[in-house]
């Protein structure tokens, strides 16, 4: 697409610069002391493959405008999935009510256009515009690869997604801004059969990228020849015993840990209610001197990244943990304002039907100097825990379990058998001061993260490099 998200918009919709400003001296015309305008328009694609057969491809577009009134900590908001200046009117006028401090004083808001600091995804041509008989030919070369990898694996699914989204977010303060964001995945799985006993794994990856990156880097047999490494790797896999000892983290998708067990409890609003574990501890010591850990959502072509956040702000490379020292949270606008604190630019919204809240872009802990054969070694008896499924985490006091899908035991230095059915279970402020060794191999996950909270998700990434946990609880089934 040749214009500008600004410029898709107006034309499209018919909508003008000073419509829109009357649309925000409409939603504060109640006493509100900030207003934006979120429109959206999605384009969204599946593919998706399972028993050797296309079961599924689906197309879908969905539009919407999203009005949020601020009044001190009170918030309005209300949407529209029709675009015009009368249904944005009705939706900025409930959200003036909702959060109404005032009687009625209209005020139209004169907007000037901001062009964005970031160009983090310039696709050329975006997969939403490639043909659904190409994105096929990617699923079925995943199944033949899978399935030639072993004569074990028994079943291969495969789903690739993309999705291209159009914003444009018009606030109080006078700035009108907007972004194209293109996104895809490619998710696999296979499940190994050895006479009854069946062992899945996945694999998958993505980004704000065209179709060069299936192309080039996360190309159909890579990612097939993971899944069915990682489900026959499964098949070989023996009990994991249970008990306090030291774990390695692999590098890259085991960050979902870091992620889970810190990144959250670092989020502005959670602090601001005092609900995170991490609350009045900033500039304390809450992590091992090893450990820096950082938010960025300004890293090129990343899942997690973005040009602005969704209230309009460019994103930022923000130090959250410093050597060990807690620097700073993760803000939106509003708890950023509420603290008094400068926003970082991670203010983020499912779509224009929910409120933005602060959220996590792509979350990791930098290198540290060790080699992860170095690391290995140093380690008696012990769980390396290579890849992650699901897991829990409680904000308020940052206790979480984690399962492992693919884990390996530490025997006198040496990486041996792999397990299955390793759960990692331990408070995270307090995992993080037992780190006593950071590899120098960090490394990003392929773009597979999605984050929810509060009943929304969005796209995120994660990073770790090898590190080393001196003491956690390993919960198995062999003792």
């Amino acid at each position: 697409m040749k214009q500008s998200a600004i410029e898709f918009f107006t034309s499209r919709f018919n909508i003008t610069l000073s419509e829109i400003g009357n649309l925000l001296g409409i939603a504060l015309s109640k006493g509100g002391n900030y207003a934006d305008l979120y429109f959206e328009y999605r384009i969204n694609n599946s593919v998706m493959l399972d028993e050797q057969l296309v079961k599924s491809a689906s197309k879908s577009i969905s539009q919407g405008v999203g009005v949020r009134v601020n009044a001190g900590e009170k918030t309005g908001y209300a949407y529209t999935d029709e675009i015009s200046f009368e249904s944005i009117k009705r939706a900025a006028l409930t959200s003036a009510y909702i959060a109404q401090s005032s009687q009625e004083q209209i005020s139209p808001i004169n907007v000037t256009t901001l062009s964005n600091k970031h160009n983090l995804y310039p696709v050329a041509e975006p997969l939403s515009e490639v043909s659904a008989s190409k994105k096929i030919e990617l699923v079925k070369e995943v199944d033949l690869v899978a399935r030639s990898f072993d004569k074990r694996i028994r079943e291969v699914q495969a789903m690739f997604v993309d999705e291209y989204k159009i914003v444009m977010i018009a606030t109080s303060e006078g700035v009108l801004t907007g972004d194209i964001q293109p996104l895809s995945r490619f998710g696999v799985s296979c499940i190994a059969d050895e006479d009854g006993n069946l062992q899945m794994g996945r694999a998958g990856g993505g980004g704000r990228k065209g179709m060069e990156l299936f192309e080039n880097e996360l190309t159909p047999k890579k990612l097939a020849q993971e899944a069915a490494r990682q489900a026959i790797v499964n098949l070989e896999a023996v009990e994991t015993p249970a008990g306090t000892m030291e774990v390695v983290l692999g590098n890259g998708w085991p960050g979902i840990l870091l992620h889970e067990a810190v990144g959250h409890g670092l989020e502005a609003d959670f602090n601001r209610k005092k609900t995170s574990a991490f609350a009045d501890l900033l500039g304390q010591r809450v992590a091992s001197e090893l450990c820096t850990v950082i938010d960025d959502g300004t890293l090129p072509g990343r899942r997690g990244s973005l040009n602005i956040d969704d209230e309009g702000n460019p994103t930022t490379h923000t130090v959250l943990i410093e050597k060990g020292i807690l620097k700073g949270f993760i803000n939106d606008k509003l708890n950023a304002k509420l603290l008094g604190v400068p926003f970082t630019g991670n203010g983020r919204r499912e779509s224009y039907q929910h409120m933005p809240m602060p959220r996590m872009t792509n979350t990791f802990m930098l290198a540290g100097t060790e080699t992860t054969e170095d690391i290995i070694r140093s380690v008696k008896r012990g769980i390396y825990a290579v890849q992650f499924g699901g897991g829990q985490v409680d904000i308020t006091n940052g206790k979480f379990v984690f399962s492992a899908s693919e884990a390996y035991l530490i025997e006198d230095g040496k990486v041996t058998a792999p397990v299955r059915g390793a759960t990692l279970i331990g408070n995270g402020p307090d995992a993080l001061t037992k780190v006593t060794a950071v590899g120098n191999d960090m490394e990003l996950d392929h773009g597979i993260g999605t984050c929810g909270k509060d009943g929304q998700s969005v796209p995120v990434g994660v990073g770790l490099p090898t590190i080393k946990i001196s003491e956690m609880t390993v919960g198995g089934t062999k003792r």
